[in-house]
């Protein structure tokens, strides 16, 4: 092994002492069951992984990998099948032979059965821990042991963090969808950590550019209804400000049946505003109805007016007393300042609650 396993040598001495137990107890159980000689079966995998896998501890699967014990098992058998003949009487060597070939085929299994056990704990495990990041990223309580134990699943994301929640697929389980959502993300180049909370699939999303293109790259996965994505956050403790505006979405999204999918929580402000979102509230009313206040007198004033006639340019110009060109002119300068513009349907929705709030909150700056 020193000589044709360059992996042996780089192995502490307790490691290659372990290794050195399960090839003698792996041909140790040839030689008892050969000797037998009473027309027993060779051993089983289930019993040859106790006997000869046994012997080490169940961390040397973590220490040799798959590719690696294959190797060692393909040279231990070598090296009996090199020694039969100088060992043997010639009349013995055939039926040693096909022993060995029977023996050598259950080594195989059990090999293939220790190391699924192992993914299998592994995976558990795994999945326990990805469970315990996301719920703690929900709860805002991502302090550094939820960072080390996010790093302790491979997660290494450069780049902002989205939040993205849907339903769980009709007839899909907590132990398959994860697997599938890392997936969908390694192919669209971003990471992910998952888990399913009831009838909920959380998904955190890292190295995101645009929100809603990350999220579109696992949309498929979700089941029926609405797929909200927060807002970029700058790494995952930060990743709470995102899971907090897409989980107030997503309660709200009802309120909005035509919304695109998957919807961005930014989208929902209105509907998160009616169910009680405190921070929907304040967005809608700092961040669009105090720069119209403060941009000119004549702004809000002509906004209000457009949205209570119908939108209407030319009845809100009779109200005014101006020209409708002027109309037009400062509904492009509300567009410009917030974003929405009040003569698509949706955008004047969202400006009516904005100016309901603010003139609900006080503010006069």
């Amino acid at each position: 092994m020193d000589a044709e396993l360059p992996w042996f040598r780089d192995l502490s001495a307790q490691d290659r002492s372990w290794v050195g137990l399960i090839v003698q107890a792996g041909i140790k159980a040839f030689v008892d069951w050969f000797r037998a000689d009473d027309g027993t079966p060779a051993p089983g995998a289930n019993e040859l992984a106790a006997s000869v896998f046994g012997a080490a501890p169940r961390a040397l699967a973590g220490v040799i990998n798959l590719q690696q014990t294959v190797d060692l098992v393909r040279l231990s058998i070598a090296v009996v099948e090199s020694d039969i003949d100088r060992l043997l009487d010639a009349e013995d060597v055939p039926p040693v032979r096909a022993a060995v070939l029977r023996y050598a085929r259950e080594v195989a299994f059990a090999t293939a059965e220790v190391y699924a056990r192992a993914a299998e704990v592994r995976g558990a495990w795994d999945a326990r821990l990805e469970a315990l990041v996301v719920d703690a990223v929900l709860r805002s309580e991502t302090d550094e042991a939820v960072l080390s134990r996010a790093s302790a699943l491979g997660w290494g994301a450069a780049g902002d963090v989205a939040v993205v929640l849907g339903s769980v697929p009709h007839g899909r389980t907590a132990a398959d969808l994860p697997e599938e959502v890392r997936r969908a993300a390694r192919a669209a180049g971003l990471e992910a950590l998952c888990a399913v909370q009831g009838d909920r699939l959380v998904v955190l999303l890292g190295g995101v550019g645009d929100p809603r293109v990350g999220a579109e790259s696992v949309a498929g996965i979700f089941g029926d209804g609405p797929v909200v994505v927060g807002p970029a956050a700058d790494d995952l403790a930060g990743a709470h400000v995102s899971a907090r505006a897409a989980v107030s979405a997503h309660r709200a999204a009802a309120g909005w049946p035509g919304a695109p999918r998957p919807v961005q929580s930014i989208e929902l402000l209105p509907e998160r505003a009616l169910a009680g979102d405190g921070h929907a509230r304040r967005h809608l009313v700092e961040q669009l109805y105090l720069p119209l206040l403060q941009a000119r007198g004549t702004m809000i004033e002509t906004l209000a007016t457009y949205l209570d006639e119908g939108s209407s340019i030319e009845a809100t110009a009779r109200v005014l007393f101006v020209h409708p060109n002027t109309v037009r002119y400062r509904l492009r300068q509300v567009t410009e300042l917030t974003g929405f513009s009040p003569t698509r349907p949706r955008d004047a929705f969202v400006l009516r609650i904005a100016l309901v709030l603010g003139r609900q909150s006080g503010r006069v700056t």
